[in-house]
Order: structure tokens, then sequence, then C-alpha cells
């Protein structure tokens, strides 16, 4: 299992360094294609697009080809993908090419999800942080191979070292061999194929072929809390320096510090969570991690100072830094049996809330300013704490009756 866990930080590594590529490069891009911040949005929504394509779809392609073969096919998309954003083709057809590196990504954080948290009964929540952490790395680590390019007027070449990354990670997955989980990442389910038929299943196949629909109203909670959490994360990822530059007086500069201090705390706190979760258990964690993150979002527009700012971001970020992986983990645990489509229902719904309430913010932020827009997202985590303190006494509930029955 160890193997999986590097070659799947790996490919998290990758798709952190995908996912914020065009956003870290657009001021360069506009300015070579002549392009306002307008046609650079359509980009990133194109972008958005195919990633949300990627998710919804992958558990049909994973039963229909099997983990593995589609995993490679999202990497092999991927790196396609970069490379035609490297040749600096006509604008028209970037949004296309947008829409394929998303579709390519987002199938890669759908699909490995899914194995590691089917795959890894024990540790599962430690095993998904690490990943999270290497995203987190990756999502860092671009806007810094960037600067650094476009300070050398060699920006396109950021594109081409996704693409590297994204070659090795297919070479990884072909040649990598995990044991009886071999079986689980090359099944396919062709009808009368007598390669799937006479295939050996595991009991991880055969669960993963479970859908959540009965678990519906249970499901629902955890779309909401998904759809609340991402784009509250992505609001906070957005809009942070305008607030403290309106709020703090502060620089441009000195502004964007708290993005980078607020991704530290993410990427640190994310090293300990999984283990914390392991240990007190998935609702614990996600209902005291809501709790904390809504406490610190309601002081957050009552502070005044710099300093004070800062260490609230940092906290923040700690306190936030496991929700989205532990959470994903809780899902499984309270439906078992439908690990491929719950994943990619939650994923997909995190995606179009990181879409939608930062245009909301952004509204709020033209409208009413730095702080309205700061009790808005207070708002929002007041509805996050809510949604995980009923998931937590759902969970508490069904382990009592789970006791009864026993």
């Amino acid at each position: 299992m160890k193997r999986l866990l590097w070659i799947g930080s790996l490919s998290y590594f990758l798709i952190g360094l995908a996912h914020v590529a065009v956003g870290s490069l657009l001021p360069v891009l506009l300015e070579h294609y002549g392009r306002n911040y307008t046609d650079g949005g359509s980009l990133i929504f194109a972008q958005f697009s195919g990633f949300l394509g990627g998710v919804l779809l992958s558990p049909w392609l994973a039963r229909r080809f099997g983990k593995r073969r589609s995993l490679v096919f999202a990497l092999l998309l991927l790196c396609a993908a970069e490379v035609l954003y490297s040749l600096l083709l006509p604008w028209g057809w970037l949004y296309a090419v947008g829409a394929a590196a998303g579709f390519g990504f987002g199938m890669v954080e759908t699909l490995i999800g899914t194995i590691i948290i089917s795959g890894i009964t024990q540790g599962t929540g430690a095993a998904m942080s690490r990943l999270e952490v290497f995203f987190g790395i990756g999502a860092l680590a671009m806007p810094a191979i960037a600067s650094q390019l476009i300070a050398l007027g060699w920006w396109r070449l950021a594109f081409p070292i996704i693409s590297m990354f994204a070659a090795v990670t297919v070479i990884a997955w072909l040649r990598g061999s995990f044991g009886t989980l071999d079986a689980v990442l090359d099944q396919q389910e062709h009808r009368g194929d007598a390669r799937s038929t006479n295939s050996p299943k595991s009991p991880t196949v055969e669960a993963s072929k479970g859908s959540p629909i009965g678990n519906w109203k249970l499901l629902a909670l955890f779309i909401v809390f998904f759809f609340i959490y991402v784009g509250t994360e992505m609001s906070l990822a957005n809009f942070l320096p305008s607030m403290f530059i309106e709020r703090l007086g502060l620089t441009q500069a000195e502004a964007a510090l708290s993005v980078t201090c607020f991704w530290l705390a993410m990427a640190t706190g994310r090293l300990f969570t999984g283990y914390i979760a392991d240990r007190y258990g998935y609702g614990v964690f996600v209902a005291l991690s809501s709790l904390a993150a809504t406490l610190l979002l309601c002081v957050f527009p009552l502070i005044k100072g710099t300093a004070g700012a800062f260490i609230l971001i940092v906290l923040l970020g700690l306190g936030m830094s496991g929700i989205f992986s532990i959470a994903l983990v809780f899902a499984s645990k309270m439906m078992p049996g439908t690990e491929e489509s719950t994943t990619s229902l939650l994923i997909g719904a995190g995606g179009v809330g990181g879409a939608l309430l930062p245009l909301w913010l952004g509204n709020s932020m033209d409208r009413g300013g730095a702080v309205s827009s700061a009790w808005l997202l207070a708002g929002f985590a007041c509805i996050l704490c809510l949604l995980g303190g009923i998931l937590y006494a759902l969970y508490v509930r069904k382990k009592r009756l789970q006791t009864a029955s026993s």
C-alpha cells in the first residue's frame, strides 16, 4: 500500500499544479493574446466545466474500462492539453484545451480518491490527508514556478513542466503493482466479456458497485456540505487579498501573503489531521473542524489589526485543513458500498460550490465591501457547522442502532 500512496501522492501533486496553472499565468496570457479579464474568466470557467464533466463521468468510465485504464487516459489527456497550451494556439481553441485539461485532472482526482478510500481500510483518513498535502504542495509550487518563468520570459514552459509530470505519473501507474488491489484497478464490467466475468472479484469490487440512492437524504446533506465548504474555501482563497487591502490598508504584495499563509497553514495541518481523525473518529473531526471554522470566520469581520488578522488566517487554515478529505472518508463510512458514485458526486458538488459561491462573494465585495463580505463568509460557515452537527448526530444514531441490533 505504500507504493499506492506514493503514486497517488505524485498524482495529487500533479493535479495541484494543473489546478492553478492557468490562474498563475493568466495576466501574461491575457497580455499575449490582447484579451481582458472577462475572457480570462471564460477560460477558467471552460476548465471548470471540463473538471465537472471528468468528475461526474469517472465512475462510468472506471466501470467500463477499469480504473487503471481510465486513470492513464485522463493523465494522457491532461498531458496533451498542457502541451497544446504551450503552443499558444488561437484564443478560441484554448476553451477546448482548457475543458480537456479540466476533464483530465477532474477524473484523476476522483478516481484516486475512490481507490484510496475503497482500497485502504485502515488509516484511511491519514492516507487521504497525505494526498491533500501533496495537492497543496503542487498548488503552492506552481505560482512560484510561474513567477520565475515569467521573470525570465519563458512563461510558456510552465505548461510542458506539467506535461512532464503527467508523463512520469502515467509510467508509474502502468508499471506499478499493488498486490491484491490490481484486480480492483483492472476490473471491467463489459457484459459478455469473458475477461470481465472470469476475473477475480474482491469484496471491494463488489462493494464499489453500490448506489447511494437508497441513502438519498444523507447523500443530499453531504452534497450541500461539500458545496458550502469548497465554496467557502475558494472564496477565501480568491478574495482574502482584496479584503486585507480594503480593511487593513495593505499593499498588493503584502495582501498577497494572506493567501500564502492560508495555504501553508492548510498544507501543514494536513500532515496531522488524518491521524487525528483516524484516532478520534471521522464524524467528531468533521463536526469540530466545522465549528472551529465557524467561530474563526465569525471573529474575522471584527479583526482590525494586521498581526491579529494574519494569526487568524493561519488558525483558519489549520482548522479547515482536513475537512475536505476527512468528510470524503466520513461519507464513505456512512454509506458503505457506494465509494465510486459518492466520491464523484461529492467532489462534483464541491466543484460547483467553488465556482458559484465566489461569484456571490465577488458581487458582495462590489456592493457592500469587505466587512459585509466577511459576514457573508461567516454565514456560509454557520450553515457548514449546522450540517456538520447534523451529520455527526446521524452517525451517532446509526452506531447506537447497530449496537442495539447486535
